[in-house]
């Protein structure tokens, strides 16, 4: 499911980037006295009251500047203010309602979107000054006093935001519907095999790179069962964006990535693996969706009877971080094993939503354990006591440990294989966390009856 998206607008120098960066709780966005330092849009994930949201950072806007980089930035909030679910728009107490303020807010009514009016820079504690009420005559409702640089207001503001953020109940979709996200570079062919698995012409396609700038979602339904393919438009070295409305298209490519349950990584196997196709690849992996690789243009490749073995050889090198990941063959032009295509994504899916009973985790975490001691440090041996699974896409397994900086990355990589070995998991991997929990048998002075030391979050992950 696509996390809705708040908008930070305002002219230049009024403290948006110092918002950002107060509410996502990191310095993402650069900040500087200058004005227009925040060029392009920042996006970073954003949680109020258990709901997550993408927060978007923008250039300042100048209406009717005819300087060219102040009327990209002014194109760049445009877009972001299309896209958006709730725009907030940031003013500066100190200058006081401008004329481009007047002009800001007249755009964002056009607008139809519901719009959240803070006021910066009411860094003192206490009555607000007469020059705040100044801010009414914008005709967006009651202005939110704010402090970027100490956070005060950030609350009320994230508070209003909140209420007019999307019904989630409004956004439920199908369980038995399987999303796949088709991502890669430009020209992977992914247009191609969306238009093969449809049947029909759903998407353009075009030898240019970045034909595609939105994503396109097809419902398939066959044998295999009920699927959802969402095309996207390729992903390139952010070095190379530099048309606006394609620097947006990226930002769509990810959230079709965070809605999906299966993401197929397109790979040209005429050109073959470049560092891009990793980073590509990074996005999934880093969201733990189940992945499959797919060599798209095999029927393009000159080949013997080794070609396929050397090759899967080399991408399975190229891809080590991603070793769970199986790889298909496949042309989206001939439609040579794009069936199979099916097969594998049904069966991706259903090992990225296993569940494993805590009985036999357990099994297997004392055969492991009897296999292979786990480590000691000056004398202290660590002692698994449990484990457990809490969740799923992706799989994830928590042990219940003595003493968490014992369990070494090689000693969870090891149990990790041996859960491999047993369930399979193909397709799939989980998150590798580790906390500290304060026992409350401390108190006795007793480390054999100290059972809740520590946690370790076991990932499947490589």
């Amino acid at each position: 499911m696509a996390r809705p998206v708040v908008a930070i607008v305002g002219r230049p120098n009024v403290g948006k980037s110092t918002l950002f960066n107060k509410l996502i709780g990191q310095r993402l966005a650069i900040v500087k006295d200058t004005p227009g330092v925040t060029r392009d849009r920042l996006f970073a994930p954003c949680e109020w009251r258990g709901r997550s949201f993408m927060l978007a950072d923008t250039g300042g806007i100048e209406p009717y500047s005819d300087d060219v980089i102040l009327s990209q930035m002014r194109r760049q909030a445009q877009l972001a203010i299309e896209q958006a679910d709730v725009i907030v728009l940031v003013t500066d107490l100190l200058s006081g309602v401008t004329a481009n303020d007047a002009d800001v807010a007249v755009m964002l009514q056009k607008s139809g979107k519901p719009v959240v009016l803070a006021v910066n820079k009411c860094d003192n504690i206490g009555g607000l000054p007469a020059d705040f009420y100044e801010f009414y005559n914008l005709g967006l409702g009651d202005p939110i006093p704010v402090s970027s640089v100490h956070g005060h207001g950030t609350g009320d503001l994230l508070d209003a935001v909140f209420e007019y953020l999307p019904d989630e109940a409004e956004e439920e979709e199908d369980p038995d519907v399987i999303r796949v996200a088709v991502i890669g570079r430009p020209n992977a062919g992914k247009s191609s095999l969306i238009n093969r698995i449809a049947g029909e012409e759903r998407t353009i396609v075009s030898n240019i790179a970045g034909t595609t700038r939105d994503s396109v979602d097809t419902p398939v339904h066959n044998q295999y069962g009920d699927f959802v393919f969402i095309d996207t438009a390729g992903l390139r070295r952010k070095s190379k964006v530099d048309d606006a409305i394609e620097k947006y298209s990226v930002l769509r490519a990810e959230m079709a990535v965070e809605r999906a349950d299966v993401c197929v990584i397109l790979i040209d196997g005429v050109e073959g693996f470049t560092e891009q196709d990793s980073k590509v690849a990074g996005i999934a992996h880093q969201q733990g969706k189940a992945c499959i690789i797919a060599v798209n243009k095999w029927d393009a490749v000159e080949k013997d009877d080794k070609t396929m073995d050397k090759m899967r050889k080399k991408l399975e090198n190229d891809f080590s971080f991603m070793s769970y990941a199986p790889f298909l063959f496949i042309s989206a032009k001939t439609g040579q094993r794009v069936d199979r295509l099916f097969e594998m994504i049904d069966y991706v899916n259903q090992q990225n939503a296993m569940r494993i009973s805590t009985g036999m985790l357990n099994d297997v975490l004392a055969q492991a354990t009897a296999r292979v001691q786990p480590p000691t440090d000056k004398g202290r041996r660590l002692k698994i006591y449990y484990m457990t699974q809490p969740s799923t896409r992706p799989p994830t397994f928590v042990c219940f440990v003595n003493r968490a900086d014992l369990f070494h990355f090689a000693y969870q990589r090891y149990l990790e294989s041996q859960i491999r070995e047993t369930f399979g998991l193909v397709g799939t991997h989980g998150r590798s966390l580790s906390r500290a929990i304060g026992c409350r048998c401390c108190a006795a002075r007793s480390s054999r009856t100290c059972w809740a030391a520590s946690t370790s979050l076991l990932s499947l992950l490589r």
